[in-house]
């Protein structure tokens, strides 16, 4: 099989996924609480080797105290720390956060850049976070947020071979339509909660079991 045909075939069948992800995950969404685009970064920052549902306990009281960039960029980085302890890493995510949120108020007017170059200037953001921020605060795919889960399940299914997150983007970005680029990730996080879990997954029940190759049925 020629690799022209072979991508085509993948391709096929990363459509056929997409359809009945969507089927079965219609209302899927970001599920960080977020009211704005500076709001939605730190909590993407914070959800790093953290589970949103965590997050989400953590941000109402750390928003409540410094709701925008020129209020987290002026943070007590012992205050700050203590806010976010309990998302892990708190001492880094600290000063990233701090950090990220003095660019934004000295270089962008206190606005998220919309733009991927200049998001990942700022300390403590890659490409899952500007991903996560451009597509779920401005509406704009440029790329495919990779996390464990779209990681994980991706190389299941037999879509990229690739361990490096970037890497993984890339092999997706081939596969899947650029409107449907934050939806995939998202219903992919989605299926991995629920079905295709990371020690156990339950592929007797699992919606695409004919289309991986690593279902055990």
């Amino acid at each position: 099989m020629n690799i022209t045909h072979k991508l085509s075939s993948k391709k096929q069948r990363a459509l056929e996924i997409l359809i009945r992800l969507k089927r079965e995950y219609p209302q899927a969404r970001c599920t960080l609480n977020y009211e704005t685009p500076v709001q939605l970064l730190v909590a993407t920052m914070l959800s790093a080797q953290c589970t949103d549902d965590r997050v989400n306990q953590v941000t109402p009281a750390l928003f409540a105290r410094f709701p925008d960039a020129e209020s987290l960029a002026g943070a007590e980085l012992g205050e700050l720390e203590t806010l976010v302890r309990s998302t892990g890493f708190y001492r880094n995510k600290a000063k990233n956060i701090r950090g990220a949120c003095r660019a934004i108020a000295e270089k962008f007017n206190g606005q998220v850049p919309k733009r991927m170059e200049l998001l990942l200037e700022l300390p403590g953001v890659a490409r899952k976070t500007a991903n996560v921020v451009l597509a779920n605060a401005y509406g704009i795919n440029q790329g495919v947020t990779v996390d464990t889960h779209v990681k994980r399940l991706s190389k299941r299914l037999g879509l990229t071979e690739q361990t490096d997150p970037v890497k993984v983007e890339r092999d997706l970005i081939r596969l899947v339509p650029q409107e449907d680029w934050e939806n995939w990730s998202i219903r992919l996080i989605y299926h991995g909660r629920a079905v295709c879990k990371a020690r156990q997954p339950e592929c007797g029940r699992c919606l695409l079991a004919d289309l991986c190759p690593a279902a055990e049925i």
